[in-house]
């Protein structure tokens, strides 16, 4: 059945509302897990297919820290506009600034199914039928943000923020992902690039950044999941036998200088025998050089900007 007003018990035992956001006013909570550390991938930009039929995001932010995950049922007498504008408000109020934020097909393709499918599930929402109704109807209209900032003791918090329209007689949903934590090293993956978008921009610029290479902090040895990228990379020098590029490896300004310099050097020989060793791309059309935090993309001031600083780029000789 559908319910008039919300019940007033909640359907996870044990579960609470994280300090950082408070439940809508009404809303009854259906879904709750917490891992103390976890690694999580929040995407940040519209969702797309590409050419070969993978889906991908225009931008995505890997992370490290304190996960948790919540969803809620709300009454259907209000809208996934009022929700995720008091949403909005309580994150300015809490210093946060907004990263990414779309509505309905302006997400990309099937956003909501993704949500529902990657991030939650069936067993996650409990309290049978009537509270998974939210997500599993009208999943076409719903509201979607990412949001970043930090706590009173300076520990970085990104929030994921999903907002499902009440349909017909059903209530409405709210899913939530809070990670507090360092962002790992390279932050974020920006456009999923395949060779022919590493060809582009060699083509216009001399120079491609590739966000999807992964290290932990501090270290130097390329992470399994870095595979996709450097297949692609590897691609790229397979279709043009005669280019040969600088592998650069780029840090923020956190650290000491020095230390940047010699990590971001360590990295970039370590892309390079990745690229030697699992490909078979002759060394010697690969440079690797580390220039630490001495080419910035935006100012690092902020974790945002610090995030898009640290990456490996591709720079045509």
């Amino acid at each position: 059945m559908a319910y008039d007003k919300m019940p007033p018990n909640d359907m996870v035992p044990g579960a609470r509302d994280h300090p950082l956001l408070s439940r809508f006013e009404g809303a009854r909570l259906v879904g709750y897990d917490v891992k103390q550390f976890d690694e999580a991938m929040l995407p940040a930009g519209k969702r797309y297919t590409t050419k070969d039929r993978r889906t991908a995001f225009e931008k995505t932010i890997q992370l490290e820290g304190k996960v948790t995950r919540i969803a809620y049922n709300y009454p259907r007498e209000r809208s996934s506009l009022e929700v995720m504008r008091n949403y909005q408000a309580a994150l300015e109020k809490a210093g946060m600034k907004v990263l990414f934020s779309c509505a309905k097909e302006g997400c990309g393709e099937y956003m909501g199914d993704y949500i529902l499918e990657a991030r939650m599930n069936n067993k996650f929402v409990q309290g049978g039928e009537d509270a998974r109704n939210p997500f599993n109807y009208g999943r076409r209209d719903f509201r979607y943000l990412v949001a970043a900032g930090t706590r009173p003791d300076g520990m970085a918090v990104h929030v994921l923020l999903h907002v499902v329209s009440p349909v017909e007689d059903k209530n409405g949903g709210i899913y939530m992902e809070i990670v507090e934590g360092k962002a790992m090293e390279t932050g974020k993956v920006a456009g999923a690039l395949n060779a022919a978008d590493m060809a582009r921009g060699l083509a216009s610029e001399g120079k491609v950044a590739v966000y999807g290479v992964y290290f932990d902090t501090g270290r130097t040895e390329v992470k399994p999941d870095s595979k996709p990228a450097l297949e692609e990379m590897a691609k790229l020098l397979q279709q043009d036998p005669k280019l040969k590029v600088f592998v650069v490896g780029h840090t923020d300004n956190q650290g000491e200088l020095a230390q940047n310099v010699a990590l971001s050097q360590k990295r970039a020989e370590s892309v390079v025998k990745a690229l030697a060793d699992g490909y078979k791309v002759d060394t010697r059309r690969l440079s690797p050089k580390g220039v630490a935090s001495y080419a910035p993309l935006a100012s690092n001031h902020e974790d945002a900007g610090r995030q898009k600083n640290r990456r490996v780029e591709l720079v045509e000789q």
